[in-house]
């Protein structure tokens, strides 16, 4: 099965909400089998906890004192892991960001058990009943994460904008910062929404849509797929479609300028790791073109791919195959380590710029790395001899991690697709065709929200009737057909 862009939600008290009979302990059963067949590990080697539960006990605070700015985070709701915090305020006719990232690299000896361990994992890994978290939940959920009221080490950015939201100076260092409070989502958007959000939020807005026109002035594009959520609810698991919050776009704008800051510092000092993408193949680029063209969907002639992009509505199944048919032009995504000498691809081409990941060191390992580099970088000192001598490995690492996180999370997803249609075998659902083959097609329905691959003929953006004629969780499979 094909999927829209995944996001795997676990409350804190999964374990309560969901009961563990029924349908829902075969997909227990079944996600436990996904994770054992990928070699993803939840609970960590007895001298990972002895080491994690030692350094909590320490004093990692620097002597650099920023308690006073008025952080908070933002994240889904129920999040522990918290690897950023935030705060802005308005400075001459531009803005200063500050932008708190977790200081992973204070907790995690670099020839220690914990690190050892996270070479292993390279990511954290999310399934919808637990996480195989990249640290020790000791550290990634309590000593190390950015948790509301608690002294922190951090890697602090500040991050100077002018009137138009442009990076104009940017400088990172560590400091002991204090998060004021934790908001989700939902509710900053809410405040934001009302008038009654606090400075940082209102101006986070700001800054949020001056940074998505930069976005579009570079020619940066943003793939608009409607994001699938699986939720634990109180009868088991079950899936939807979720369209994203404008507040989850501007803090990401935030975390992008950060990962852009980062990446421009090492290519100075021509040592780093980037995050890059080739542009799109120009042939792509035409078929998508074409296919616009025979939907009858504008796309003018000097528009780039990534305006056509922004242009399109999901709730419109011709322009929903458009946006499925737009994943060709995402491809090769990787890492690129350099020292000495930079490499032939420096930019990320869907964000039309260099780019660096160094905004979730708690979830992500290459971002431990890219941090310290960073902090030396910036305060003119010697690179760390362990990050350099990292740099060569973490490519081939994270981008195994990717692939086997992404993978987790796809047959996850299906499993829970298939128990969502397993008591409805027989009966027939409305859908709308996004991928379309000789003989078959992917049918996205809204509800149940699910994906499947039917088999039949259909056009691009059909609205289509289908069977379900097979759900097989064991096997995370759906079959259905066209009516």
């Amino acid at each position: 099965m094909a999927h829209p862009h995944l996001t795997l939600r676990r409350p804190a008290d999964a374990e309560q909400a969901a009961p563990d009979t029924g349908t829902t302990a075969e997909l227990r059963k079944a996600f436990a089998a996904i994770r054992a067949e990928q070699g993803v590990e939840v609970e960590f080697p007895a001298e990972v906890v002895a080491e994690a539960e030692r350094v909590v006990g320490e004093d990692h605070l620097p002597g650099r004192d920023e308690r006073g700015i008025e952080l908070v985070t933002l994240d889904p709701e129920g999040s522990m892991d918290l690897d950023q915090a935030v705060h802005v305020q308005r400075e001459g006719e531009g803005f200063l960001v500050h932008y708190a990232i977790a200081d992973v690299p204070a907790f995690v000896a670099p020839d220690g058990a914990i690190a050892a361990e996270a070479w292993e994992r390279g990511l954290t890994v999310y399934c919808p009943d637990e996480r195989a978290p990249l640290h020790p939940p000791v550290l990634s959920e309590g000593a190390a994460s950015l948790l509301p009221e608690q002294d922190r080490p951090a890697f602090l950015w500040e991050l100077h904008l002018d009137a138009d939201g442009a990076l104009t100076e940017a400088t990172v260092g560590r400091a002991v910062v204090r998060s004021r409070r934790r908001y989700a989502y939902a509710e900053a958007q809410e405040l934001i929404d009302s008038g009654e959000a606090e400075e940082t939020l209102a101006l986070l807005k700001e800054v949020g849509l001056l940074r998505i026109e930069q976005e579009k002035a570079r020619g940066g594009a943003t793939l608009p797929m409607p994001e699938q959520e699986v939720e634990v609810t109180a009868d088991g698991f079950t899936t939807r479609f979720r369209p994203l919050l404008p507040v989850e776009d501007w803090n990401a704008q935030v975390s992008l300028m950060t990962g852009m800051a980062a990446a421009e510092l090492m290519l100075g000092a021509e040592v780093g790791i980037l995050r890059t993408m080739p542009e799109p193949a120009e042939e792509d680029v035409r078929t998508l073109r074409r296919q616009a063209r025979a939907l009858g969907v504008e796309w003018a002639d000097d528009a780039r791919y990534g305006d056509f992009l922004r242009s399109l509505d999901t709730s419109d199944g011709t322009h929903l195959f458009l946006v499925h048919e737009a994943t060709t032009l995402f491809r090769g995504a990787g890492y690129t380590a350099f020292d000495g000498e930079l490499p032939e691809l420096t930019t990320q081409a869907a964000i039309a710029a260099p780019y660096a990941h160094a905004t979730a060191p708690l979830r992500r390992l290459v971002d431990r790395f890219v941090l310290e580099l960073c902090a030396a970088l910036s305060a003119g000192d010697e690179v760390p001899v362990w990050v350099r001598e990292a740099l060569p490995r973490l490519p081939e690492v994270m981008e195994a991690a990717d692939s086997r996180a992404r993978s987790v999370e796809r047959e996850c997803v299906d499993a829970v697709e298939a128990a969502v249609l397993a008591p409805r075998v027989g009966q027939e659902f409305d859908g709308i065709a996004v991928e379309v083959s000789e003989k078959a097609f992917t049918v996205q329905l809204a509800d149940p929200a699910v994906v499947a691959r039917a088999r039949g003929t259909a056009e691009p953006g059909d609205e289509v009737r289908v069977r379900l004629t097979e759900a097989d969780v064991a096997a995370h499979r759906i079959t259905v057909e066209r009516v």
